[in-house]
């Protein structure tokens, strides 16, 4: 008796095993869906918080901005650290194509102090970086340079959130005269605004 009731329960625990087993789903299938649910959750938000850190105000007195966009850029771990200080200077820098056969987009005299708690390891304030935009964006911006003669600079540097970008602007220089004209604009709008208030 008490080995048919030993054996009958060894039949019902197995019985009982193999039911869980055909109900848990495949552990293989389950990290497919996790690594798709995370992809998801990689992708970013269109509405990131947008934290400045610097501006070129001499930009838009120096030039005449034709068109904007928006580029990433390639930093070490000492820049960012410097950059949340807000330790950066737009004010001479701009972006050209080094080399004739590459399409490398990069700024030039964007200078980030060196990170004050830095070693060695920290960089170099004035060092070429690296712009991230497509290649068909870059070809672009390469024939506006080489052929039109115009010039790309930053306007604004950002955190857009953990992600530093840049605003930058396809520009013409001023004439003389120009800056006058729009020197004299801008009193007549400030006038104005007074008249009202």
């Amino acid at each position: 008796m008490k080995d048919e009731n030993t054996t009958l329960a060894r039949l019902m625990r197995m019985v009982m095993r193999s039911m869980e087993q055909e109900a848990a789903p495949n552990p293989r299938l389950n990290c497919r869906k996790l690594h798709a649910n995370n992809k998801q959750r990689m992708k970013p938000s269109p509405d990131r918080k947008q934290r400045p850190i610097a501006t070129n105000k001499k930009a838009t007195h120096d030039y005449a901005v034709l068109q904007t966009f928006e580029a990433g850029i390639v930093l070490t771990g000492t820049e960012v650290k410097s950059l949340r200080s807000g330790k950066a200077n737009l004010k001479d820098c701009y972006a050209t194509f080094p080399r004739k056969d590459s399409d490398e987009f990069v700024l030039m005299n964007l200078h980030i102090s060196p990170y004050e708690h830095g070693n060695r390891e920290n960089h170099n304030p004035l060092r070429p970086r690296r712009l991230l935009v497509k290649g068909r964006e870059a070809r672009r911006y390469r024939q506006a340079i080489q052929e039109q003669g115009l010039t790309i600079v930053a306007l604004s540097m950002y955190f857009s959130g953990p992600y530093v970008k840049l605003e930058m602007a396809i520009v013409k220089g001023k004439k003389h005269y120009d800056k006058r004209a729009d020197m004299k604009e801008k009193d007549i709008q400030r006038a104005l605004r007074r008249g009202d208030e």
